[in-house]
């Protein structure tokens, strides 16, 4: 019988094992942009704190989100006017993060481990990164899926303190998970500290899945995620319960290789936000309820989409998205002979849409970039309804005018390569940011301070250069650059008027309190250097230094005479990070991380000085398999009472006191 040929080869489906994306142009040389990598993540369970290791990265009262509320978790880049909403865009795999109330990023919901890297872009992004990119970006890339179990992580730790993490899944399947809980610890120390005071505990959970195929070529990408947060503020009575769901749905055809190919992705994020705040007696002996913000429910909803080409050295992009967000707040205040006696109901919707085209032209050792972009923000159907519990009577009912603003705005890069060791670089951008609902429409409290929300307010915007240079010494890397900002209109907590009194809209504000609106404060001018070199003494032994100044200076105008010639609240002149990591033996290796802080102002009106600080941590870690590791991990191991809000009254709170865990670790 003759030979049969063989059968044809069956018909393999290829399985795409990394999240849908389109090649970068190439022109992030051009900027200051710093790459993190999933090493550099690994070390910090909570990604805002792995992400303060790079130069200008700052959160705002320099406390992490395993203690901050969640309305005070916006990240910012480089100190020019950092504020709780956040003054740089979060996106993950293009999709943004930021919240669609309030700006803020939940943490929480972003597990360092399901992380692969993120790229931060320092200065305004325009371009592909859009509306919300106002001193920059941060650019998350999610893991690829795993065969099976990648990541698994287990610690406990000081004052009740627990966390997991798990990242596994198929190829076409990725599963994160996370979560912890500590009974936290007291911000207000030492002889100042009353029967008020409570620690600030919390627990939080997470999960997120991916699925993606690749069908007729395409690849199709569905995320969903939720996450919840139960904080208590640290006051007797303060708390807070953050909820939120997401879902996005990535289809795009990448080139095969290099640039080219089309994205279209579409997204939607929910959130709720429970936050109740006490009013503090004085000698702090015990607290009355102030508010209780009993529901925020807030939905974001967006679409992009891209398309890029090459010819040759030439690569472009051009694109569009649009955002819109839709939120109401509804509050309990005004508490009178136990019992709150007003009820308030306020909100209203934002949309942003825009285009762009952006270009990267790649010539031998010169590379020259540049994109332009136009957004048109609205702010619309603004409400604010106050009602008497008791009767239901209407006390206030006030609706803000629609505001509708057209902004243009881009950027340009020239990198040149002077040798292969050493490279000159210049750029210059504009950026805006459009308030969020949280600053249009929520008043809200912390102790004493009162601040009111303000529906008119218009989008901030900014102007900047920067130059720098770096290269390769030997087995030193480096770079630095100097930078120059206009932030205009920068919408900040400005005081009105200060306790004992009774004020419009806000009410009665107590001794030792103050009330501050959310205003368009004149303008910002901010200059400032930026550093950072690695590099390996042996190859048992690598280190690295990173430092920023930013001197930042506030012109009131008209708007906020009272600012002119003070230094906006939050922003340190000088912030320097060192890491070492030690090798002695395959199996060992030993960590240390390093964080300074200068002194910096609580308050717009520079009277609340927070002194400056040092934190340092500390990890070391036993591998017994390739995979498999024990450590113990340190945070602020010198114990040091680092500074981070003061009342008007005084009192001083701090981060949390020296926390020393231990936990194992499986990577592959």
């Amino acid at each position: 019988m003759p030979d049969m040929p063989p059968p044809p080869a069956p018909e393999v489906e290829i399985v795409v094992v990394h999240p849908p994306r389109l090649a970068p142009l190439g022109g992030e040389a051009a900027f200051s942009a710093v790459q993190i990598d999933a090493e550099a993540l690994k070390g910090e369970p909570r990604l805002d704190e792995a992400l303060k290791t790079a130069p200008g990265v700052s959160l705002f009262r320099r406390t992490g989100s395993g203690a901050a509320n969640p309305t005070t978790q916006g990240l910012s880049l480089r100190a020019i006017a950092p504020s709780g909403a956040g003054r740089a865009l979060v996106t993950l795999d293009g999709a943004p993060q930021n919240d669609p109330f309030g700006g803020w990023v939940i943490w929480s919901g972003l597990p360092s481990e399901g992380i692969e890297g993120a790229t931060v872009v320092r200065g305004a992004g325009a371009g592909p990164y859009g509306a919300g990119a106002l001193t920059g970006v941060v650019a998350l890339r999610e893991r690829e899926t795993p065969d099976g179990l990648a990541v698994a992580d287990v610690s406990g730790g000081q004052r009740g303190s627990y966390r997991a993490a798990v990242v596994a899944g198929v190829p076409g399947l990725l599963v994160t998970a996370a979560g912890s809980r500590t009974d936290g610890y007291h911000a207000v120390r030492g002889p100042r500290q009353g029967a008020a005071d409570t620690r600030l505990r919390m627990d939080d959970a997470s999960v997120a899945v991916r699925l993606q195929r690749e069908i007729s070529g395409v690849q199709v990408a569905l995320r969903v995620s939720a996450f919840q947060v139960n904080q208590e503020a640290g006051l007797v009575g303060a708390r807070s319960n953050t909820t939120g769901q997401s879902a996005t749905l990535t289809l795009a055809q990448p080139a095969s290789e290099g640039v080219g190919g089309w994205r279209l992705q579409g997204w939607v994020r929910r959130s709720d936000l429970e936050n109740s705040s006490v009013a503090v007696a004085a000698g702090r002996g015990a607290t009355t309820p102030a508010n209780d913000q009993y529901s925020t429910p807030a939905t974001g909803y967006g679409l992009n989409a891209a398309w890029q080409a090459r010819s040759g050295p030439l690569n472009w992009e051009v694109g569009a998205d649009v955002r819109l967000a839709d939120g109401t707040e509804h509050e309990r205040f005004r508490f009178m002979n136990g019992a709150f006696t007003r009820d308030r109901e306020a909100g209203g919707k934002t949309l942003v849409a825009g285009a762009y085209v952006e270009a990267a032209l790649d010539q031998g050792p010169w590379l020259l970039t540049g994109g332009v972009r136009v957004d048109r923000s609205r702010a619309y159907d603004a409400m604010r309804v106050e009602r008497d519990t008791a009767t239901g009577a209407v006390t206030l009912n006030s609706a803000a005018p629609n505001r509708s603003d057209t902004t243009p705005t881009g950027r340009v890069g020239l990198r040149y390569a002077v040798s292969e060791d050493l490279y000159l670089r210049a750029a210059a951008y504009a950026g805006f940011r459009a308030p969020t609902l949280n600053e249009l429409h929520r008043p809200f409290r912390v102790g004493n301070d009162i601040t009111e929300a303000n529906p008119t307010l218009k989008p901030e915007t900014l102007q900047g250069a920067e130059a720098g240079l770096g290269g390769d010494v030997g087995p030193v890397r480096w770079s630095g650059d100097v930078f120059w900002n206009r932030l205009k209109d920068p919408i900040t907590n400005v005081t009105i008027g200060v306790g004992p009194g009774t004020f419009p809209l806000a009410g009665f504000v107590p001794a030792g309190g103050t009330l501050r609106q959310r205003q368009n404060a004149g303008e910002i001018e901010a200059w400032g250097v930026e550093g950072e070199a690695s590099g390996d003494l042996v190859p048992a032994i690598s280190w690295r230094v990173a430092a920023a100044y930013t001197d930042a200076e506030v012109h009131g105008g008209t708007a906020a005479p009272q600012l002119t010639g003070l230094r906006p609240a939050q922003t340190p002149k000088w912030t320097v990070t060192a890491g070492l990591n030690v090798r002695p033996s395959d199996a060992v290796t030993l960590a240390t991380d390093v964080r300074y802080e200068s002194a910096r102002w609580e308050d717009d009106l520079n009277s609340r000085r927070l002194s400056a600080g040092v934190q340092v941590d500390a990890r070391a870690g036993w591998r017994f398999t390739d995979a498999a590791e024990l450590y113990l991990a340190v945070e602020n191991l010198t114990d040091r009472k680092l500074e981070v809000g003061e009342t008007a009254d005084g009192v001083e709170s701090y981060s949390a006191p020296r926390t020393v865990r231990i936990g194992f670790t499986y990577r592959r």
